[in-house]
């Protein structure tokens, strides 16, 4: 990777890989170009100028009402739905050293499916209380994996192995709360487990934006130790990092992130497990790379929705059926590459 250094009038000195911070930049510029055509695509299409316009405060009412109460917060919702997943998988694919060590594949997203499910099924329990259990749900389910795969510290594929048993586990127990709810409460828990973003609106958004300004910014403030982290727990000692201590506070907060975004939109699979993985081939750079897995989450779920909502004419689809076969796509290509380098 190549680096430069660029040198301030204090006599300060930044170090920074020109590919990474154009990635950075192409990511956002997609990000938000993606963001304004879905804006204004729908049954009333408004143009992208218009969109920008009206998010100016210089657009028609209707024009206002459309793109600002009905459109706004289910595409804001995707950008941190996404992010809060591109950094979450970033974080445990780092900590587990493997690529596999995605939290839709270790377990984390089942607990919060399970915790959901169980609010709706035994408790018949609102939207919000549903929102409410799978957020306790991937919090319980991500102390039990850890605890059970730490002997004197976490070995990647004791992780990886570890939370794999418990998705499976975990998905048993999906199927029996299925199969004891009644009709009503079996379609809407189907209907959750799905992964949608059909009706979102700010009242899913605040408090996932809330955590999501408190969680990333953490994350990201510990990526140096997250990159050390990756060489091993004797380096990364040697190296004066807190290895432990910043261990948990990092899967603390991917788990957190992985369930307030399935809290908002219910368990949109494998974009955590692909968007780090994408992120790094294109910016090529060592280490998690956490803002380019959060823009690509971002980028990855915003072209899914917008591909469940124009690519199959009036039958529109729930986004988590296209990421389902996108991501499905993806992992069968990722196991191949790892079979033939000899890692698995």
């Amino acid at each position: 990777m190549t680096t430069k250094t660029l040198r301030t009038g204090g006599g300060l000195s930044l170090r920074y890989a020109p590919r990474a911070a154009l990635s950075l930049v192409a990511l956002l510029v997609v990000t938000l170009a993606v963001a304004v055509v879905l804006i204004g695509s729908g049954d009333f299409p408004v143009p992208p100028g218009d969109v920008v316009a009206t998010l100016l405060g210089d657009g028609t009412p209707v024009q206002e009402f459309a793109v600002m109460e009905l459109r706004l917060p289910r595409v804001l919702v995707a950008v941190f739905v996404g992010a809060a997943l591109g950094v979450g998988g970033a974080v445990f694919q780092s900590i587990s050293r493997n690529p596999l060590g995605s939290p839709d594949v270790i377990g984390f997203g089942q607990g919060a499916t399970v915790g959901a499910l169980g609010v709706i099924v035994l408790f018949q329990g609102s939207a919000m209380a549903a929102a409410g259990g799978a957020v306790v749900g991937a919090l319980v389910t991500g102390t039990a994996i850890y605890l059970l795969a730490w002997k004197r510290g976490i070995h990647g594929y004791r992780l990886v192995l570890v939370g794999i048993g418990a998705a499976a586990m975990l998905t048993a127990v999906i199927h029996y709360l299925i199969t004891k709810a009644d009709l009503v409460d079996a379609t809407r828990a189907t209907v959750w487990m799905t992964g949608s973003l059909d009706g979102r609106d700010w009242a899913q958004f605040w408090p996932l934006f809330a955590v999501s300004c408190v969680l990333i910014p953490l994350v990201l403030g510990h990526g140096r130790a997250l990159r050390m982290l990756e060489m091993g727990d004797d380096s990364a000692y040697a190296l004066g990092v807190r290895v432990e201590r910043t261990r948990i506070v990092l899967m603390g907060s991917a788990v957190l992130l992985v369930a307030v975004a399935t809290a908002a939109a219910g368990p949109i699979v494998f974009v955590s497990l692909s968007a780090p993985q994408l992120a790094r081939r294109l910016t090529r750079a060592p280490g998690p790379n956490l803002a380019a897995s959060a823009l690509m989450g971002s980028v990855l779920l915003l072209v899914a929705d917008w591909t469940a909502t124009h690519a199959f004419g009036e039958r529109q689809l729930p986004v988590g059926v296209v990421t389902g076969v996108l991501g499905g796509c993806y992992l069968l290509w990722l196991l191949v590459t790892e079979r033939k380098a000899g890692r698995i």
